[in-house]
């Protein structure tokens, strides 16, 4: 081959690899002779929408530089890959096209299949999943049945958030500004009896552990521990007064409503008390106050996420009713129905505070209600005391002291909430107590495509587990997407079945679970993946924890929390013994490329737009473009690439090592077609490295009489190979792919003709191609087969270095004046301490710090710092 033919080189070697089957992992056997360490990199597998995207380049590309090395270094590396198939775009798209889901996700997995291996990713596709198949999802429905059978699967009423267009229950975070994230419909409240997985039954457990997750990026650890919110706080009871004036003083009198609150040091400064429109109490004066009713109705429109309730105006309905202050005798705080305040979140009520939190104030300036500030802040001048101090707009919600707070004045916050503690017990009003913000997880969803729930619901003996040898529940193939609701309730057979308990006519449950149920244990699967219990016991253990895991951070919270929560559970009901699911976590950051658009406002695709001089113009008639920020890619304005256009023309590897070297994996980097051009140019002089047949043969030794320059091309590729190895073990491939440009320019600019520059160049273009393969393995197994060798790159050894030659000969070594650095200094490495003194106490600098005086000491740390104490 004359020239470097990306296209033709990468099908080429992508077949080699597949008949090789150089990426099988071996079968666990740890008493074999000579048995490798495992080792288990694994991306968090697509949603098979049709194509891949650059996203999907980035991630996998990570994961298979992490795999490459590994078994480079000797590993047994499992790097599987599989599908995420379940979901409601299929089940869109069978509305849109006419297409059974099935049929349309099994498609677009071969098509996406086919995109992927052209990318040359090291995957074992023997271990290939997909979890819209019986043979995956039986395994769940038998692990939901044994949780149910443990008490950590129960179903119960609860109010949920509603898409009235998909027709299915949304979780709180698929609720953006109070609509649904893909239909954008306004989301409603409605009360459903859902399907629960009891995570907050592990809260502590969960929390606890994440300082154990040293390989887990900060922001990441701090998102759990926000998520599950555990809170130290007390439970108050504020009893309903029987004033004569009340409304519905006979009907309500002597009643408690609970509240939950981590803030009992500001209970002088309450106000009101503020209870969910589906409290238990909001909810029985709406049966015969229509004014409650209607305004019930009207917060059912909300939704129930934290964003949708912060959003919105703070309103509220006054039912009349009084409670009495429970640490202030005589006094009594009015009881509201408040649109924020959730049901499902400690109690479903507060105490309004308005002076220190800004929902509170909100609400109490529109309604009326008193502001009296009961914390003082630190930084208050001192003409500013309890009678001074005055809230107007903005809630204090800093540090202070207590003040118009009895006996508590004078006391600091934390002082405060102990204060509080021990007069609410002592008066038997409330208790100290923990809680948390992490709820149960409702996993039932009404849709068609996703995994039946296991349940028969019978009249005579309730909810029944469908018998095991009656599993998996299968979905009916022929299901009509014209009428609206869920299909599955509207089928017009398959609900209907007999009672496993009794043989009474009985319905089927037409709920399916949500897809981040499949996406909770999946890892697990690739263990063991024909495994007749979904996976054994004894590959879990040879497998897990997955090594490295690499993944967007939007799954920061569910996808990741669900799972560490579900092998916890799995470990509770038998299937293994395992805490933690993955034990090192890499989140990338997003591919962004500048957004275009025309005269009219049109975003254009940048394949569309070309440079005329500083501006930009169409292609198609040199119209004029706006060119705008640089985002991520979306296909709503069109600043995507395509990979496979980019893989055709330039090379999966181009595309790889462009990713690899724009920045680190954790930032956002911005694709730009000069930067996909200068990793194309650098591959193409790597490869013309190798096509010199001016290089030494195989095997060639260096000469005694090599000239020092080669000596040095041999110093630097040993330095290289200690360099990439950090970097790559690191995650810093961007340095690892500039070290690689540094080895490349030392190879071309030394001189053919010099002694031992055949042999250091060989051995240079060697190491080049080793060094490479993990990032770019296809012109890296080429220049292999171009240098002579036979066997596999893909089956090499990573290159070691020798340090002893790697090392520089000298050092350069700060010099401290009484702790200052003064100077730096070029001195052999290794040498005596006493020439390191001397060298030290001759700089100009040093002497001009002493002054014509001799140091008190001198303090010598070989080859790192000297310390000079005047």
């Amino acid at each position: 081959m004359t020239h470097y033919d990306a296209p033709a080189i990468e099908k080429k070697w992508q077949r080699c690899w597949q008949d090789k089957e150089c990426f099988t992992a071996d079968q666990p056997d740890s008493s074999a002779p000579n048995h490798k360490p495992k080792y288990y990199v694994l991306e968090m597998f697509p949603y098979p929408s049709g194509r891949i995207h650059m996203g999907h380049v980035r991630n996998y590309t990570l994961g298979d530089v992490v795999a490459r090395f590994r078994r480079a270094q000797g590993f047994n590396v499992l790097h599987p890959m599989g599908w995420d198939a379940f979901g409601l775009p299929a089940e869109n798209a069978a509305m849109e096209r006419g297409i059974h889901p099935g049929k349309w996700t099994v498609e677009n997995i071969a098509a996406m299949r086919t995109q992927l291996q052209s990318m040359g990713l090291s995957y074992d596709w023997n271990r290939e999943l997909a979890t819209c198949t019986p043979d995956y999802y039986q395994h769940e429905q038998r692990m939901f049945l044994k949780f149910l059978d443990a008490g950590l699967a129960y179903r119960k009423e609860s109010w949920v958030n509603w898409d009235p267009v998909e027709n299915t229950v949304l979780a709180n975070e698929q609720v953006v500004d109070g609509r649904g994230w893909r239909s954008g419909a306004p989301v409603e409240r409605r009360l459903l009896s859902q399907w629960f997985l009891r995570i907050t039954k592990y809260a502590d457990h969960l929390l606890a552990a994440i300082d154990g997750l040293d390989r887990w990026p900060d922001r990441v650890r701090l998102m759990q521990h926000n998520w599950i919110g555990k809170s130290e706080g007390a439970r108050i009871s504020f009893h309903i007064t029987d004033n004569p004036d009340q409304t519905d003083a006979d009907t309500y009198a002597g009643r408690a409503i609970e509240v939950f609150t981590t803030r009992p040091d500001t209970l002088y400064g309450a106000s009101f008390i503020a209870i969910a429109a589906n409290h238990p109490l909001a909810r029985e004066i709406a049966t015969h106050d229509k004014g409650a009713a209607d305004f019930a109705a009207e917060c059912a429109q909300l939704g129930t996420s934290e964003a949708a309730v912060e959003t919105a105006d703070k309103k509220g309905y006054d039912t009349g009713l009084f409670v009495a202050h429970p640490v202030i005798d005589g006094a009594t705080l009015p009881v509201h129905i408040a649109n924020f305040v959730l049901m499902d979140y400690g109690t479903g009520a507060i105490f309004g505070c308005p002076a220190h939190d800004q929902r509170d104030l909100d609400f109490a300036t529109a309604y009326g209600l008193p502001v009296l500030p009961v914390i003082l802040p630190e930084d208050a001048p001192d003409t500013v005391d309890a009678g001074s101090f005055t809230i107007t707009d903005t809630a204090y919600t800093g540090p202070g002291k207590l003040i118009n707070s009895g006996e508590w004045d004078g006391l600091d916050v934390e002082a405060g909430k102990q204060a509080a503690f021990t007069t609410l017990a002592s008066a038997g009003t409330g208790q100290a107590e923990t809680t948390f913000r992490l709820r149960d997880w409702g996993v039932s969803r009404q849709r068609y495509w996703g995994c039946p729930i296991p349940i028969i619901h019978c009249d005579s003996c309730g909810a029944v587990p469908v018998p095991d040898d009656q599993l998996p529940v299968q979905l009916p193939e022929d299901v009509d997407f014209t009428q609206p609701g869920n299909p599955l309730a509207n089928h017009p057979s398959w609900k209907h079945t007999n009672c496993p308990t009794c043989g009474k006519a009985a319905m089927r449950e037409q709920d399916t679970f949500d897809t981040f149920f499949e996406s909770s244990w999946y890892f697990l699967r690739y263990c063991d993946p024909k495994h007749k219990n979904g996976f054994s016991a004894e590959a879990a253990q040879y497998w897990m924890p997955v090594d490295q895991y690499i993944g967007g951070v939007e799954h920061a919270v569910l996808h990741l929390l669900y799972s560490r929560f579900f092998t916890r559970a799995l470990s509770e009901v038998g299937y293994l013994d395992l805490a933690e699911p993955f034990a090192g976590l890499m989140t990338q950051g997003m591919v962004c490329h500048q957004t275009f658009q025309d005269k009219d406002g049109k975003w254009l695709f940048p394949t569309d737009v070309e440079r005329d001089g500083d501006n930009w113009v169409t292609r198609s008639d040199n119209a004029s473009v706006t060119a705008g920020r640089i985002e991520k890619m979306s296909k709503s304005k069109r600043n995507v690439v395509d990979p496979e256009l980019i893989i055709g023309t330039y090379g999966a590897d181009t595309a790889r090592l462009f990713m690899l070297s724009d920045s680190p994996p954790e930032r956002d980097m911005e694709w730009t077609e000069s930067g996909v051009e200068g990793a194309s140019r650098f591959l193409k002089k790597i490869w013309r490295l190798a096509a010199d047949d001016t290089i030494a043969p195989p095997d060639a030794v260096m000469p005694d009489t090599a000239d020092s320059a080669a000596q040095d091309l041999v110093k630097t590729v040993h330095k290289t190979i200690l360099a990439i190895t950090k970097d790559i073990e690191d995650f810093r491939f961007n340095r690892a792919v500039a070290q690689l440009h540094t080895l490349s320019n030392a190879i071309s600019t030394l001189a053919p003709d010099i002694a031992g520059s055949a042999e250091a160049r060989r051995f240079a273009i060697e190491n080049l191609a080793m060094l490479i393969a993990p990032l770019t393995p296809h012109i890296a197994e080429e220049m292999w087969h171009m240098l002579g060798h036979d066997t596999m790159l893909a089956n090499t050894d990573w290159p070691t270095a020798d340090p002893a030659v790697a090392a520089d000969d000298e050092v350069e070594i700060g010099v401290q004046v009484n702790g200052k650095l003064r100077a730096t200094i070029t001195l052999p490495r290794d040498c005596p301490n006493e020439d390191a003194e001397a060298k030290a106490l001759a700089s100009d600098a040093v002497s001009r710090y002493l002054e014509g005086k001799s140091p008190k000491r001198v303090i010598v740390v070989p080859n790192r710092i000297i310390n000079v104490v005047a």
